[in-house]
């Protein structure tokens, strides 16, 4: 007769309520209000004006910047900011190879290659490895603030400078994180940031890309927002304003029912962070000395947004528990809500690195990333899984109860071997 205390193994789960016990974003009474006058006003703003204007006016008064361009996604900013980045055929751009695959897919549509360099041990851009591929090619370097953890900008912006590259930002899990006090997606010459579901701030679909630069501000406009709103922001004396009309040909604009929902969303973010911080502290402090479980290192000049709390499991401190077993038993215990990342993984590992020709005319002939070519991003997924990280004080009981179910399966993973 087993008589293991773990819900797998017949036991009591540490979990009982219901799933499931995260949603993302908080919906309120603010947010229906918003979205219902804004059905009764216009859902469709084709230049800047409304909503837009003021979610753009407003975030980038957040920011600190002088220029925001909204977008209807995430993807759709970053093909913006590196289309108006001036990268083109032949232009290399270095990203961590370890992250979303969209921060890298756009640079496909626009003839230039990515080209991925290892992650240290906390997941972030590995410097020396991305020294290695600097080339006469390279035209930009591109910091990730995974998981909403600020990568480190000093030396960032040193190495954009030592190279001569420039330096652009993917702030998707990153709104409102800061480094030195100074805001994430503000170091670069333009960032771009999702507003997707999950996403810190959420419009549902959308995202944005941010700038001081106002040369690259025509460009993103020109990329996706064309004939109204190119008409009316680039002065008809630029260069540029010739292609007002037609713009690059593509039309990305954010909904204004997304931008509504947005806009209302900002008016809290600093207060779901500020909840955020107490409860990703609360959570670490039950875990740091746990068996088998690493909590992340945040140095001091980081705040970071707590897109999720990734946790690096340690299977040599448990006995050699595979990482699936464990997470087995943490699901059957109710803490359903984690997860070991799946699309956030190493970009080789995907048939598009491998094999972007069998899709994308130009690319036949394009350095096909092996298996194994970055083992440090391999390692980092291979044993990292994340909890959400939730806002509201009345949310510690299940940040306890979830922690507290990590703590129990990690106390008893010799039940499991």
């Amino acid at each position: 007769m087993n008589d293991s205390p773990l819900a797998l193994l017949g036991g009591e789960p540490a979990i009982t309520a219901p799933g499931p016990h995260f949603a993302w974003p908080p919906i309120e009474d603010a947010d229906r209000r918003a979205v219902a006058a804004q059905l009764e006003t216009s859902v469709s703003i084709p230049d800047r004006s409304g909503v837009v204007a003021e979610l753009e006016d407003a975030l980038a008064s957040y920011l600190g910047v002088r220029h925001v361009v909204t977008t209807c996604t995430g993807t759709a900013a970053l093909h913006s900011m590196y289309a108006a980045a001036g990268i083109g055929p032949g232009d290399e751009v270095i990203v961590p190879a370890l992250t979303f695959h969209a921060t890298a897919t756009p640079l496909f549509h626009l003839g230039a290659h990515p080209v991925l360099a290892d992650v240290d041990d906390r997941g972030q851009l590995d410097l020396d490895a991305a020294a290695r591929h600097i080339t006469a090619r390279t035209k930009a370097v591109v910091a990730v603030h995974l998981w909403g953890l600020p990568e480190d900008m000093d030396a960032l912006v040193s190495f954009a400078n030592d190279h001569g590259v420039m330096l652009l930002e993917d702030g998707s899990h990153a709104h409102g994180a800061t480094w030195n006090g100074q805001r994430t997606g503000t170091f670069g010459t333009a960032a771009a940031f999702s507003l997707n579901g999950p996403k810190p701030l959420s419009a549902g679909e959308g995202g944005f890309v941010a700038t001081d630069d106002a040369e690259l501000y025509y460009r993103v406009l020109l990329h996706g927002q064309y004939n109204k709103r190119c008409r009316r922001e680039i002065p008809a004396d630029h260069p540029l304003g010739r292609f007002a009309v037609t713009g690059m040909g593509l039309k990305l604009r954010i909904h204004p029912l997304a931008a509504a929902l947005a806009r209302a969303q900002l008016s809290r973010l600093d207060g779901h962070l500020a909840g955020r911080r107490v409860i990703a502290a609360r959570m670490c402090a039950a875990l740091e000395s746990v068996p088998g479980i690493r909590v992340p290192h945040v140095p001091a000049p980081a705040v970071p947004s707590w897109y999720a709390l990734p946790l690096r499991y340690e299977p040599a401190e448990l006995g050699g528990l595979p990482l699936q077993r464990f997470l087995d038993a943490l699901h059957a215990e109710g803490a359903t809500e984690a997860d070991q990342p799946g699309s956030t993984c190493p970009l080789n590992t995907h048939p598009l690195f491998q094999a972007p020709g069998d899709l994308l005319a130009g690319y036949a002939d394009h350095h096909s990333f092996a298996a194994g070519s970055f083992p440090a991003a391999g390692h980092v997924h291979n044993t990292t899984f994340k909890l959400p990280v939730w806002n509201r004080e009345d949310h510690v009981r299940l940040a306890d109860a979830h922690t507290a179910a990590i703590v129990k399966v990690a106390t008893h993973a010799k039940d499991l071997l």
